[in-house]
């Protein structure tokens, strides 16, 4: 599954400007982990090339993967709620260029500019939304006793 909703889509062109003030470009090998669940969330990144699998650490199991994210995507949510630790972890599946964000500068700039800060907060919480939906189909599938019998 890849996200529906991208920077391009959610944010209007004067807000994507403001934000891309912050950006820096990087780029990851297939199988780097981008970051690891329960640990500080302070930087966030939106996928250039490349994709990136969302996964849920599950006890005497391997993480199982709950998205997949490619062009266009927002990877890390965490960084804009408190207490700015990671709910999953994110590993590079095929090499990875992106733009990356530092927090601290990008939360500055939501508290001072009421308006950036309105845009990026409701398109983070678009963003929690569909992944929640996709945790939950996925969970269904790998753990109910029918799957998700296609709940949507």
């Amino acid at each position: 599954m890849t996200s529906a909703i991208t920077m391009t889509t959610a944010l209007a062109p004067a807000h994507r400007e403001q934000l891309m003030r912050f950006a820096r470009e990087v780029s990851y090998d297939a199988g780097a982990r981008l970051f690891e669940e329960g640990r500080r969330a302070d930087r966030f990144w939106v996928v250039r090339t490349g994709t990136v699998s969302l996964d849920l650490h599950v006890p005497g199991r391997r993480p199982a993967v709950i998205e997949t994210l490619g062009q266009g995507a927002l990877v890390g949510w965490s960084w804009h709620y408190p207490p700015h630790v990671w709910h999953l972890g994110a590993e590079a599946t095929s090499p990875v260029r992106a733009w990356e964000f530092d927090a601290e500068p990008v939360l500055a700039l939501c508290a001072a500019d009421a308006g950036f800060g309105r845009a990026i907060a409701v398109w983070v919480g678009q963003v929690v939304a569909e992944r929640l939906h996709a945790s939950r189909i996925r969970l269904l599938d790998l753990y109910a006793p029918y799957g998700s019998g296609g709940l949507t």
